[in-house]
C-alpha cells in the first residue's frame, strides 16, 4: 500500500495516526497565523455600510478580528495559534503568540464586536461559519489550562453566547439547508456549532441542531457525487452533510443512513481524485486547496468511526498529499487562512 504521507516529508513532517504533526511543521504553520493576525491589507470587509459614519479602517472596525484579509480567517488564525500553542507550549513563537492573542481578545476588542453585531443590516454578518469558527476559539480556549487562556476565554465568552443565541432563533427560521461549497453551507457551520453546544452543555441548541439536521438531510439518497467540486468550492456538500449527520446519529443509525445516501462509500475500491488548483495566486481558485483538507479531516473522522470504512484512511492521505506542500508557497491568497485548514485536517480534536 502506497504511504502519501511520505510525500510529504520534505516540507512537513506528520504521524499517519491521528494526523499529529512534529515542532518544526507546527511552528512553519503557525508563522502563517501569526504573519497575517495584524495585517489590516488588504482586507475583504463584507459588511453592510448604513452611512459615512461606518467608514473606518478595519482594525477600527473589528479591533478583535481584523487582519489575515477578513474576519472569518482572523478568528480562525487565533484559533490555531492557541491549537498549536496548546499542543506545543515550546513553540518558537509562544511569546509572540501570547502577546497577540492578550492584544486582540481583550474585554474592550471583544465588547466592540458585539456593538457591530446589533447595527442594523449586520445582525447576520458572517452567518454561520465565521460564528462557527469564533465557538471553535471559544472551546479551544475554554480547554487549555493557562492563565492567558482563561482570560481570553472569559473575554470572548459573550462574543460567543451571542451567536449561541443567534444561532437558536435563525435555525427554526431556514427552511431549506444551504448546500453550497463555500462559506455558507449549512451542514458545515453546525458541526463546529453543535461540537460548542455539547461542550458547553447548551441542551437547547444541541437539540435544535439534531432537529434540524435530521429534518434535512434524514431523507438525503444516492447523492450524485460526480458532480463535486464545483470550481470554488472549498467544502463538500456531501461531506460536510456526512460530518453533521455522524455527529447527532447513532453509529448504527448512521451506517443506514450513510449506506442511502452513499452506498458506495463501502467499497474497497471508492476513490475520490483531490481538488487541482491550477493559479495559487487567485483568491477563488485556491480554494480547492481548501476543499482537499476539508475532505481529509471529514474521511479521517468517518475510518476512525466505523472499520469498514478504515479504507478513506488512504483516501485522505491522498488529499492533504496534494494540497499541504503548497500552502506556504508566499501568496497571501492561500497563505492567510489554509493553514488552519491544514491543521484541523491533521491535528484534530476528539471526534464526538
Amino acid at each position: 500500500m502506497k504511504n502519501f504521507i511520505g510525500l510529504l516529508i520534505v516540507t512537513f513532517s506528520f504521524s499517519p495516526l491521528f494526523g499529529q504533526i512534529d515542532l518544526k511543521s507546527a511552528e512553519r504553520l503557525v508563522a502563517l497565523p501569526i504573519k497575517c493576525a495584524q495585517q489590516e491589507f488588504p482586507n475583504k470587509l463584507g459588511q453592510v455600510l448604513n452611512s459615512s459614519a461606518d467608514l473606518a479602517s478595519p482594525a477600527e472596525l473589528h479591533p478583535a478580528f481584523y487582519g489575515c484579509f477578513d474576519w472569518h480567517s482572523a478568528v480562525h488564525g487565533q484559533w490555531l495559534m492557541v491549537r498549536l500553542l496548546k499542543t506545543y507550549p515550546n513553540l518558537a513563537q509562544a511569546t509572540t503568540i501570547r502577546t497577540i492573542l492578550s492584544a486582540q481578545l481583550s474585554d474592550k476588542n471583544i465588547r466592540q464586536e458585539i456593538a457591530f453585531f446589533s447595527t442594523k443590516n449586520n445582525e447576520s454578518f458572517e452567518r454561520l461559519y465565521g460564528w462557527a469558527w469564533t465557538l471553535k476559539l471559544q472551546q479551544e480556549l475554554d480547554t487549555w489550562n493557562d492563565s492567558l487562556g482563561q482570560v481570553c476565554a472569559n473575554n470572548l465568552r459573550p462574543l460567543s453566547e451571542l451567536f449561541c443565541q443567534k444561532t437558536s432563533a435563525f435555525l427554526p427560521k431556514l427552511v431549506y439547508p444551504i448546500r453550497t461549497g463555500e462559506h455558507t453551507n449549512t451542514a458545515f457551520g453546525l458541526c463546529f456549532i453543535y461540537d460548542y453546544a455539547k461542550h458547553s452543555s447548551n441542551l437547547t441548541l444541541q437539540q435544535t441542531i439534531e432537529k434540524r439536521a435530521k429534518e434535512w438531510y434524514g431523507n438525503d439518497t444516492d447523492y450524485r457525487l460526480q458532480f463535486e467540486p464545483s470550481g470554488y468550492d472549498f467544502l463538500s456538500p456531501a461531506f460536510e452533510e456526512i460530518d453533521l449527520m455522524r455527529r447527532v446519529l447513532t453509529p448504527s443509525e448512521l451506517q443506514h443512513w450513510l449506506r442511502n445516501f452513499l452506498p458506495q462509500i463501502y467499497s474497497k475500491q471508492f476513490d475520490l481524485t483531490p481538488g487541482k488548483v491550477i493559479d495559487r495566486t487567485d483568491g477563488k481558485l485556491v480554494h480547492l486547496d481548501g476543499l482537499n483538507f476539508s475532505r481529509a479531516w471529514c474521511l479521517y473522522a468517518l475510518a476512525q468511526s466505523d472499520k469498514k470504512l478504515a479504507h478513506l484512511k488512504i483516501i485522505a492521505d491522498k488529499h492533504i498529499a496534494a494540497s499541504l506542500p503548497n500552502i506556504v508557497d508566499g501568496d497571501y491568497m492561500g497563505e492567510h487562512w489554509l493553514a488552519s485548514f491544514a491543521v484541523l485536517s491533521l491535528m484534530p480534536n476528539k471526534r464526538l
